[in-house]
């Protein structure tokens, strides 16, 4: 079964479109002024080798992105075939971090291990440029440009920055609020049963390989659960 469509689906994923402009205008501000510090160039994809994870909206519109451009054919099989290595990677490094919780390892240092991980996205062409460039999470928008979480700023590696140096800084928490808002817009569009949906997080691989139908997003009918439902927390 395909994507789920309705009208109010589609004013979301408009509103994360511009949400996306708004990125990429304030990343474009930071360029201007600071040139040399900016280190990016097109053929440049450090961040492409980075960990994160999408929100339910931004998993969406990638997996939908990538079904208009990549419908059937031998480009489509390479890539799915990518996504795959990539998750059973991605797999297997985050038991080791659960192992590391167990043991006692702290939340800081388990996300200064995963920093430090490099795991090659699936999108990304043996010409080392982005094969859905223009439908990119908005993670790789800002990489490249100082960011902050939690009041603790980072800056790709790359970059030219002073350390302790102040420039314009994207606040990561107010943009990741604004995808858990689309997010739940969606669940609540569609008359999910899974209450916690809106919370689900993937990598791009597993974006790619999902099926974002009915069955998957608990679509309700008639006020009904169309079967029992399990949530892809559990």
């Amino acid at each position: 079964m395909s994507q789920i469509e309705s009208v109010e689906l589609e004013e979301i994923f408009l509103e994360y479109e511009v949400l996306a402009a708004q990125v990429d205008k304030l990343f474009q501000d930071v360029q201007s002024k600071y040139p040399e510090e900016v280190a990016c160039t097109r053929t440049c994809s450090d961040c492409c080798h980075a960990l994160f994870d999408l929100s339910l909206v931004e998993a969406m519109a990638v997996n939908r992105a990538f079904h208009e451009k990549f419908g059937f054919g031998a480009e489509r099989s390479k890539i799915m075939e990518r996504a795959g290595d990539a998750d059973r990677t991605l797999t297997r490094l985050k038991y080791q971090y659960f192992r590391n919780a167990q043991c006692g390892m702290s939340d800081a240092d388990i996300m200064e291990k995963a920093a430090h991980e490099k795991v090659r996205c699936p999108l990304l062409g043996d010409d080392d440029l982005c094969m859905l460039y223009e439908h990119r999470p908005l993670t790789c928008r800002i990489y490249g440009v100082p960011t902050a979480i939690k009041g603790k700023g980072h800056v790709c590696g790359k970059c030219r920055f002073d350390k302790g140096g102040k420039y314009p800084t994207l606040q990561l928490d107010r943009i990741q609020d604004k995808l858990a808002g689309l997010s739940h817009k969606i669940t609540k569009a569609i008359g999910s049963g899974y209450k916690d949906l809106h919370s689900v997080y993937v990598p791009v691989s597993m974006a790619l390989m999902n099926k974002y139908d009915e069955e998957y997003l608990g679509v309700k009918q008639d006020g009904k659960p169309k079967k029992k439902l399990k949530s892809p927390l559990e």
